[in-house]
């Protein structure tokens, strides 16, 4: 008779070893043990709130300045941005769009 393989007696081990973790995930989920939210401090909840708008704003309102690169004009700066041509010119008084340089830093948030 040939000998018999490992894997004839590792693959019921494994297979009882997956049901007995399964068992204790199911009952420490019905049993109420994982923290909840009202276990937590509500300092924690409202600072992570705050945090998570900040980052909102922030991804929202845009960039805060644009780099001039060669052919731009004020326009094209306004439609590729999403900021109007009035508040570029608003924002950056000491520039004259006629003449753009490459390399000009204009702010578009204050």
């Amino acid at each position: 008779m040939a000998a018999s393989s490992p894997a004839r007696l590792i693959a019921p081990l494994a297979l009882v070893t997956c049901a007995v973790a399964l068992a204790v995930v199911v009952t420490r989920a019905d049993s109420g043990e994982s923290p909840t939210r009202q276990d937590r401090p509500a300092s924690t909840e409202r600072e992570q709130t705050q945090s998570t708008r900040t980052r909102e704003r922030s991804r929202s309102a845009g960039p805060r300045s644009y780099v001039v690169k060669a052919g731009d004009t004020p326009s094209a700066i306004a439609e590729r941005t999403g900021v109007t041509l009035e508040r570029i010119l608003t924002l950056n008084p000491d520039i004259d769009p006629q003449t753009l340089s490459t390399g000009t830093r204009l702010r578009l948030r204050p």
